[in-house]
């Protein structure tokens, strides 16, 4: 399973876990959360607008893991902000997912220009959590304003800060005020893969030569050194693949460390720039599909 990280609600989160955003090919995300959990994988993250909730669901049925022994996440999405929506919006997840619980519930984004709605919806992730339907609450793609002003009006830091994160979108300071808040930095997109297919013909962090460099001195793949990393500045981390013998191969992280050197080595790759939409636009215009029931 790998180490644990303990959330600021004193549940544990398994450090690396297992995406499962895949529009192209839903159809292959049970195989692909089977094979992930008998490679050795606890964490299974997923949201309500991947629309592969039942498909994750599937994969967790066939693995035959108690679920005691899972950590699985979800995610609101904003077209059911609100907080009777994000209420009923969860009561569809957890049936789509065929559990009675989720380990942890996130609001996928900040809705800036509805900041209420996204309080509300906040209170509601509250109310799940006392209720016992979600055993700990988060948020996705939050800055550090958004951060202050959830906090400010709830008094309830979030657990959890689901972030785009790699070598070349280290975020310094979100990763500064999710640790003064004590809410746990996690890496969308770890590997980098959303840098490489935004910003084509820029290459993606495994091939740059500074982590090849590293990757060959260790005897371990690009992606092994970068999900490193991450581990080594203690984040968590969700790559995601369809492929079983990759997906075996991320896993296989926990038999080295890097050196300070390394670490800096990969931190000074930063461009500074990310390749995801940028949180202060978001909104239902910016995203207008719907989850459906």
């Amino acid at each position: 399973m790998g180490p644990l990280i303990t959330l600021n609600n004193g549940v544990q989160m398994p450090a690396l876990g297992f995406g499962t955003l895949d529009r192209e090919s839903p159809e292959q995300v049970a195989d692909a959360v089977e094979a992930a959990l008998a490679a050795g994988y606890r964490l299974i993250d997923t949201a309500a607008s991947y629309a592969v909730e039942r498909q994750v669901g599937e994969g967790i049925a066939r693995s035959g893991i108690g679920r005691t022994d899972l950590f699985v996440t979800t995610k609101l999405w904003i077209a059911d902000y609100g907080y009777d929506k994000a209420l009923r919006a969860c009561e569809v997840s957890l049936r789509k997912l065929g559990l009675d619980y989720v380990d942890l519930y996130l609001l996928h984004w900040p809705v800036p220009s509805d900041f209420a709605t996204t309080i509300a919806s906040y209170r509601a992730a509250e109310k799940l959590l006392a209720e016992g339907h979600v055993q700990a609450i988060g948020v996705s793609n939050f800055s550090p304003k958004h951060l202050h002003g959830l906090i400010e009006q709830t008094g309830v830091p979030p657990a959890v800060n689901q972030v785009e994160l790699h070598p070349f979108f280290t975020q310094p300071e979100v990763r500064a005020a999710n640790a003064r808040h004590g809410i746990v930095t996690q890496a969308w997109s770890p590997i980098g893969g959303v840098y490489l297919k935004q910003r084509t013909p820029a290459s993606g962090p495994l091939s740059h030569t500074v982590i090849a460099e590293i990757a060959a001195r260790y005897s371990k793949t690009p992606a092994q050194i970068v999900l490193r990393w991450h581990i080594e500045h203690g984040c968590s981390a969700i790559p995601k693949s369809l492929h079983p013998d990759r997906i075996a191969e991320n896993f296989d992280i926990f038999d080295f460390a890097l050196t300070r050197s390394d670490i800096a080595a990969i931190d000074a790759l930063d461009t500074g720039v990310g390749a995801g939409p940028d949180p202060e636009r978001v909104d239902t215009k910016l995203f207008t599909w719907k989850v459906e029931d």
